[in-house]
């Protein structure tokens, strides 16, 4: 394959991981060799050494079921192969080639020129793989298997649909590599990961840096430099004796009064930091990054952000898209659906059933959007699933961790997974697992138990509701008694013997309000006949949120249409239904 021509066409070639970025790497998005597998041959005739014939091209990142791909092929293929040469940059001699995958749904097996490289089990979290003595001069050849499990249940999918034809609140399937592939060369000396944590109070970030290759004899010291708009604002370097360091880095510029350089979705103000790691005078790793100053906390019952009480008006975001499915067509759609949120009166987004691609975080970060992190959970409960999602649920805590925007996790959504929490022991025991597990790993953050219902110990207490109605709303949400006694969809609010404990309650899923705009044909909770009926269910159920004295934020129904849904502020080609200005006024209660 030759290189030039491809990398001159290559899709989604923006440097895909914000949080850690270098300056040397090599996209490896593009055509890909490939070949479904549905007689499941590959194993026993070698597909992975190189020189076998694949029957197909397929356009990387977009899945075989996508138009972007390619191939648009919606039918099930649970196993797929994909094949793609390169060669090393003469630049990155001596070093150290690290290759990444931001993600491959649902198990992958990586060879290198034949030999085994990678494996990894989970549709949504990256992985990587040292391929250094793996390599040849001249050309190489990248292999993947990924296989799938497509009517299995109790596997961590989301909205992805175990039949063949996409319905209700189901999508169409996504299989193998969805997010971008790249290489990075690094010294046997470098930085594996960093973790930031803002301390408004401290007026301080605390920095804990992982470094990989580290030797006893090793006389190895670590710069942090801290900028802000350009300008630096700290300095600080120190010798690294152990693979993890920490340290407490103060910002004398910085105060909050007045706001400050707090970062919110109002002033998304950001520090950027650069690592660099240098023996004597040598530089081994640098590496750039960037925090955000803000605080999720409840204090006396109220949700605040940055010590103060904030209301949030979220809206619910499926992260899919016509031609790409799961995987946006650009750097820009992702944007773009991040300033579309901000201009619909929006200050944050619950992205549902789905761990989103990193650039859409980075957006989030970087235009002031507030996000609630959520997993793509099973459908059905197993103890096999137990084992894939507590792995997999470690693996995006540790991947968003230090993205200002994400403020809240929401580990489970309407007893996925544990269909049979209110009366099953052990599917409770899950969900206060998964809770405690959470906190275990954050502690700055609030926790969902379980979203919408069925809550035991959680740090909000959220509800979903699709009554349509302004008056069974206004009642519903008086008081705190007749909130958390209500039963939406008939389901209980709290079970397990939990009781309500003050937490901040939100109606974390409502609208729903269908409304066809466009050739989709589809459902919604209920409908509109005109788009002056729109913006007046809009306000009828909009109203009630701003007018209860319990309600401390929202989550509507939902950005966009989504195949057969058609519920969508939106279309699915990210049309507006009715002008911003007049959905913005709804969204905020008349204040913008």
């Amino acid at each position: 394959m030759n290189e030039e021509a491809v990398n001159a066409q290559v899709p989604r070639d923006e440097y895909p991981r914000p949080q850690l970025t270098r300056q040397e790497w090599l996209c490896l998005n593009g055509e890909w060799e490939f070949s479904f597998d549905d007689a499941r041959v590959g194993d026993a005739e070698n597909w992975h050494q190189p020189g076998v014939a694949f029957e197909r091209t397929i356009s990387v990142p977009f899945t075989f079921q996508s138009k972007l791909s390619g191939i648009g092929d919606p039918a099930i293929h649970d196993l797929v192969w994909y094949r793609r040469d390169f060669e090393i940059p003469a630049g990155w001699s001596g070093k150290r080639i690290l290759l990444h995958f931001g993600a491959v749904d649902y198990n992958a097996r990586v060879w290198v020129n034949g030999q085994l490289a990678a494996l990894h089990e989970g549709g949504h979290t990256p992985f990587q793989a040292d391929i250094t003595p793996l390599l040849a001069p001249g050309s190489n050849t990248i292999v993947l298997r990924a296989e799938d499990f497509s009517r299995d249940v109790t596997l961590p999918r989301g909205k992805q649909y175990w039949l063949e034809n996409s319905a209700y609140i189901f999508y169409t399937r996504t299989t193998g590599i969805w997010q971008s592939v790249w290489l990075e060369p690094v010294n046997d000396v470098h930085i594996k990961k960093v973790m930031l944590t803002p301390d408004i109070d401290r007026s301080e970030i605390r920095v804990r840096t992982f470094v990989e290759g580290l030797q006893a004899a090793d006389d190895i010291k670590l710069q942090i430099t801290v900028t802000f708009q350009g300008g630096i604002i700290s300095e600080d370097t120190y010798s690294v004796h152990l693979p993890e360091v920490s340290r407490a880095i103060g910002l004398h510029d910085f105060t909050d009064h007045g706001l400050g350089r707090l970062w919110s979705p109002e002033h998304p103000n950001l520090y950027d930091i650069t690592f660099r790691l240098m023996r004597g005078g040598e530089v081994l790793d640098e590496a750039a990054s960037y925090c955000g100053m803000r605080k999720i906390s409840i204090e006396d019952g109220n949700l605040c952000l940055n010590n103060r009480p904030y209301y949030q008006r979220l809206v619910l975001d499926q992260g899919y898209f016509p031609e790409g499915i799961l995987t946006a067509p650009s750097d820009e759609a992702l944007r773009r659906d991040v300033e579309l949120t901000k201009e619909m009166g929006f200050n944050g987004v619950r992205k549902h059933q789905k761990t989103e691609d990193p650039r859409f975080l980075y957006w989030c970060d970087k235009l002031g959007l507030l996000l609630w992190g959520e997993a793509a959970n099973a459908y059905d409960y197993s103890e096999e699933y137990v084992r894939r999602f507590t792995k997999e649920w470690q693996e995006i805590i540790e991947r968003d961790y230090n993205h200002p925007c994400l403020i809240t996790w929401v580990p489970l959504n309407e007893s996925w997974g544990i269909p049979n929490i209110q009366v099953d022991k052990k599917q409770q025991q899950h969900g206060l697992a998964m809770y405690h597990l959470t906190k275990s790993l954050d502690e700055t953050r609030p926790v969902v138990f379980n979203d919408g219902w069925e809550q035991m110990t959680t740090d909000l207490l959220t509800i979903h509701d699709y009554e349509s109605r302004r008056e069974v709303l206004e009642k519903r949400y008086a008081t705190v008694e007749s909130a958390v006694s209500a039963r939406p969809g008939n389901r209980r609010i709290l079970v397990g013997g939990a009781t309500y404990q003050g937490q901040p309650i939100l109606v974390s899923e409502f609208g729903g309000i269908a409304y066809k705009k466009s050739e989709w044909d589809g459902w919604g909770y209920s409908g509109a006949e005109n788009e002056e009926d729109f913006l007046e269910r809009l306000k009828a159920v909009l109203d009630p949120m701003f007018s209860s004295p319990v309600i401390q934020g929202y989550c509507y129904t939902q950005l966009t249409d989504v195949e057969q849904e058609i519920n969508g502020l939106l279309t699915y080609d990210r049309q507006p239904k009715a002008p911003l200005e007049e959905i913005r006024r709804i969204m905020t209660g008349g204040q913008a």
